[in-house]
């Protein structure tokens, strides 16, 4: 008999990876066995997030780190023997359930449900019980070792008072002329990181300088609303890559951790390790951004000395927050950093779909290409400097390696 559900509530190192050690190539075919349950619970976390997520990306980042590093590390507690994957496929479960109930309450019966499924599917025993005890311990460490990190919406957007107008100095940008969001990120708690500032990138390119007349002439041509010169072909991949960095990276990382041959145990920590390194990514990139808050190329080229065009519009809103770096691209460096480490460079071929660009596929066999097409479409977009994109995947590469090398003690068992 499966334990009822008050028995579940009331139970109450990891794999060690580095930058040397990596999980099986993704390029490989996904085993008959073994990751059904890690498919599952993944895409039970993006369901989650996505009916009952925060209005801050940093924060669903956070959501998902906590559910899979708890996985991760409880499924490590599995003893060796025919019984190992029956512990682990439950530990992975339990931990998941139990940390998304406590992040996104309003879906506790249908993560119930999820969770006497899989339960369900799991051979009764010793091994099951263990790996249930073993998840919702994990869990409620780790979402105890995380409380009051910063990482909620409010602290995440905290008020930023915007410096007086000056050349290259960061302004509100139109239409809306929303406040600064994600002013708080930069004083969070990092998961790897020892500060915020820890990679800070140096400065922006000089007004008066060659590359930024040409990062600003490239933008003006290339990211106009009206632009004679932006291909068709162009134009698509800026829409394409305008959504939520974490909406889109969802399924690359899905078709990683689907082609592994790693145990349940292995998967979820790329899912725990993918996912802290890239809410340490956020944290770098606004410490970043407000250090030197670089205004957008919309207030530069309305406002600035170099053939000032009042009436220029950008393709794309542009985003209530400094220019410089990108964050779509400190995303990408950090997740191409992890997922050429973890699950090999590349890929047989898959398909992405974007929320932004309805009817578009589009398909890949590498991560890097995810990074280069983020490069150019924030450009496309109207609402980045190339300088500002590059800078970004410098950044987020410099986060995921350190993330890499920090991964063993990130997965480590609490308690």
């Amino acid at each position: 008999m499966k334990p009822s559900r008050s028995a579940l509530l009331s139970l109450g190192s990891a794999l060690v990876l580095s930058a040397t050690v990596a999980l099986p190539s993704a390029a490989q075919a996904a085993p008959a066995d073994g990751g059904a349950v890690v498919r599952e619970w993944y895409d039970i976390t993006a369901q989650t997030v996505a009916a009952a997520g925060a209005p801050t990306q940093v924060t669903n980042s956070r959501t998902w780190a906590i559910s899979w590093i708890a996985a991760a590390r409880a499924g490590r507690e599995a003893p060796g023997g025919r019984d190992r994957g029956a512990f682990q496929d439950a530990a992975v479960a339990s931990a998941v359930h139990d940390a998304l109930v406590d992040l996104a309450p309003s879906r506790t019966a249908v993560l119930d449900a999820a969770l006497a499924e899989t339960l369900r599917r799991i051979p009764d025993g010793r091994a099951e019980d263990r790996g249930l005890a073993a998840g919702a311990r994990q869990a409620k460490l780790a979402l105890a070792d995380r409380r009051g990190d910063g990482l909620d919406p409010a602290s995440v957007n905290a008020p930023f008072t915007v410096p007086a107008a000056a050349p290259g100095v960061w302004q509100p940008t139109p239409d809306g002329y929303a406040p600064a969001a994600q002013y708080g990120n930069r004083v969070a708690r990092p998961f790897l990181l020892d500060s915020p500032d820890q990679y800070r990138i140096g400065p922006p390119p000089a007004l008066d300088s060659r590359r930024y007349r040409a990062d600003l002439a490239e933008v003006r041509a290339y990211g106009a609303a009206d632009s004679t010169v932006r291909t068709a072909r162009q134009t698509e991949t800026a829409a394409f890559w305008y959504g939520s960095s974490l909406t889109l990276y969802t399924e690359p990382l899905r078709v990683a951790v689907t082609r592994s041959h790693g145990s349940a145990a292995e998967r979820a920590a790329l899912v725990g390790l993918f996912h802290a390194a890239l809410v340490d990514t956020q944290i770098a990139t606004s410490d970043s951004k407000y250090a030197y808050t670089r205004w957008r190329p919309v207030t530069a080229i309305r406002t600035g000395a170099i053939a000032p065009d009042q009436t220029w519009t950008p393709l794309h809103q542009t985003p209530a927050h400094p220019d410089y770096p990108s964050g779509h691209n400190t995303y990408s460096g950090a997740a191409e950093v992890i997922l050429d480490a973890l699950a090999g460079p590349r890929t047989a071929p898959f398909a992405l779909t974007s929320p932004t660009a309805p009817g578009v596929r589009r398909t890949y066999t590498s991560w890097e290409q995810l990074t280069r097409d983020n490069v150019d479409a924030r450009i496309f977009s109207g609402i980045h400097t190339r300088s500002a994109d590059e800078a970004g995947v410098t950044l987020g590469k410099a986060v995921g390696r350190h993330a890499l090398h920090r991964a063993g003690a990130l997965l480590a068992p609490l308690g």
